[in-house]
């Protein structure tokens, strides 16, 4: 009776070990295609991301068209480029601030004015207390 359950344990240990043997390669083929499918969600989720820049992308690129092939623009670069005025509208010039001319009394005040800004301190307190004032106006 003895060989008999020896063999009857002998069988039921073989038997667990297969078995768990089948159940650890059930479970990595379990965790692979779990990973597969996490990169396969992966590279879906970045697909869809970069499809959606490229559709803002090309909507961007077809409101550009829109505006460049339009009334309002080509009537701009007329205007812009080659002086060119619709029929009753007036052109106005404003001058920048930087073509204002100066008389020659502005042109010279100006000048001595950055001259003594570049002095160092020492010497604008001499010219102070020892010389003609030029700070006072």
């Amino acid at each position: 009776m003895n060989e008999s359950y020896d063999s009857q344990f002998g069988m039921m240990r073989l038997v667990l070990i297969v078995g768990f043997f089948i159940v650890a390669y059930m479970l990595y083929n379990l965790a692979v295609s779990i990973y597969e499918n996490y990169q396969i969600e992966k590279h879906i989720a970045e697909f869809e991301a970069r499809n959606e820049e490229l559709q803002s992308e090309n909507k961007q690129k077809q409101d550009d068209l829109a505006y460049y092939i339009s009334e309002e623009y080509i009537d701009k670069i007329a205007k812009q480029n080659l002086n060119l005025v619709n029929p009753g509208e007036k052109v106005i010039v404003i001058p920048d601030e930087d073509l204002i001319v100066l008389s020659q009394d502005e042109d010279t005040a100006a000048l001595s004015e950055q001259i003594r800004a570049s002095w160092p301190n020492p010497k604008k307190w001499w010219k102070f207390f020892f010389s003609s004032n030029p700070f006072k106006s």
